[in-house]
């Protein structure tokens, strides 16, 4: 395929889902519903969409502007944007950041087909000490998780090489519909449990009391983190979209989207939880640890009910791990494929090459052998520090100084209004003010605010 003849989604349906795809993922499940019951329910959520609209939006059509402009790889775009300045090297970082969460993200999602498989046997009915045993002895286990490791990135490979209409996009349609689906099911059978009301008023309920700087911050956090800005992904699939594509418009869908999941998965695991009188947390423990006790317990009236909810939560899962993943994967294949001139089959194969090897160190890291220990940290740890709390916040602010400050004006209003062809001037230049100075500074209160420091 020439440069002139370059791949492209081949629907507005398919630009929309698999972006949105790359942005739901396990975060969206085990974060956010957290975070917003802590942080004061309905407050929090508008809270969260203003903040989505000052810095998660403008960042994303940023990423946008550069990937659509360039019509090539993440670093390659941002080498074009900026005229080969050093600027490049935020091209450069960008797909080392998504690279780099590929392959210990792929753990995490091989953790998601692990609980699939043990769903379908049954395998997650006891007590809680039982439920926690099995997560530990597993994550513990030197074999099991890289096969589950393996098996996920294969399944990314299989669609990756097939390109972005035959693979990236056939796959986001048909995952994307399947996932809320799933969750609309889910969240149905939650909210009819006894007590559940209890559950929803802990999402929804506004508490203005717990407003403070803090909660603020949070929220800042939880919209730069949850939309995959700053790791590659936005802007790679940016380079296949039509010169006819909304920017503006298609962020904020996106945003949509991303929202409405992460707030039914919460409508999911917060009525099942105070159904049962458990208080559920956050991370990797809720998903692997919590919330097959949650399932167990809730639905053991109907024992038949519950085995069939736990299965479709984690196949729900690990579809929103595999958008993701997906999507990572193309920021280092686009890469190598178009920087080394390789086929796009062989272009995947070695990333999923050299993903498998790193991921297998990530998941040996966790338990079954503590060598692989850096700076105190695990490998898995290691990289999920470097990516999140330094390499995000650093590109995603030099993104914003970039395009804010030193692209020329007519090239980024030409691709925000596409060429003039939307009525959206008066728009362009509230964008440009939060590009310029809003999301700088909301990004070095994010970062700050991680280290302790504000």
């Amino acid at each position: 395929m020439s440069k002139l003849e370059r791949a492209s989604f081949g629907s507005k349906l398919g630009v929309i889902l698999a972006t949105a795809g790359s942005a739901v993922g396990l975060g969206n499940i085990w974060r956010f519903p957290f975070m917003t019951g802590q942080n004061g329910g309905a407050v929090f959520i508008i809270i969260y969409i203003f903040c989505v609209l000052l810095l998660g939006i403008p960042c994303m059509i940023s990423e946008f502007i550069i990937g659509r402009s360039g019509q090539c790889n993440t670093a390659r775009a941002f080498s074009k944007i900026s005229g080969g300045s050093a600027w490049t090297l935020i091209g450069y970082m960008g797909v080392l950041t998504g690279f780099l969460i590929s392959s210990y993200y792929a753990v995490v999602s091989g953790w998601c087909l692990e609980y699939v498989w043990a769903s379908l046997l049954g395998k997650l009915q006891g007590d809680p000490a039982y439920i926690n045993s099995y997560f530990e002895t597993f994550s513990q286990d030197p074999v099991k998780p890289v096969f589950w490791t393996f098996l996920i990135l294969l399944a990314t490979y299989l669609i990756v090489e097939n390109g972005v209409r035959d693979g990236i996009e056939k796959a986001s349609k048909l995952m994307m519909p399947i996932l809320f689906f799933l969750l609309l099911i889910i969240v149905v059978a939650s909210c009819m449990l006894p007590n559940a009301n209890k559950g929803i008023e802990f999402l929804l309920n506004p508490d203005i009391t717990k407003v403070n700087g803090d909660v603020f911050l949070a929220a800042l956090g939880q919209s730069f983190y949850s939309l995959s800005i700053a790791m590659g992904c936005i802007c790679t699939y940016a380079s296949y979209f039509s010169k006819h594509t909304n920017l503006p418009g298609s962020a904020i869908q996106i945003g949509i989207i991303d929202f409405l999941v992460a707030l039914l998965a919460g409508l999911v695991i917060f009525p099942a939880a105070f159904a049962v009188g458990v208080n559920p947390d956050s991370g990797p423990s809720l998903i692997f640890i919590t919330l097959p006790n949650v399932f167990q317990q809730a639905f053991s009236a109907i024992p038949t009910l519950g085995y069939f909810i736990s299965v479709l939560f984690y196949i729900l899962l690990s579809m929103a791990a595999l958008t993701s993943l997906m999507s990572l994967h193309e920021v280092s294949t686009a890469f190598i494929e178009e920087e080394l001139g390789t086929t796009r089959k062989l272009a995947a194969l070695i990333v999923t090459v050299c993903c498998i090897f790193l991921g297998i160190f990530c998941s040996l890291s966790i338990g079954a052998v503590e060598q692989y220990h850096f700076f105190g940290l695990s490998l898995f740890n290691l990289f999920d520090f470097v990516t999140g709390q330094l390499l995000l916040p650093i590109v995603g602010f030099l993104t914003c100084i970039l395009i804010g400050w030193f692209v020329p004006h007519k090239i980024v209003r030409d691709e925000f209004t596409n060429r003039g062809t939307l009525d959206n001037g008066g728009l362009f230049h509230i964008y440009l003010f939060l590009v310029k100075y809003v999301c700088p500074i909301c990004i070095l209160f994010i970062f700050l605010h991680q280290f302790g420091l504000l």
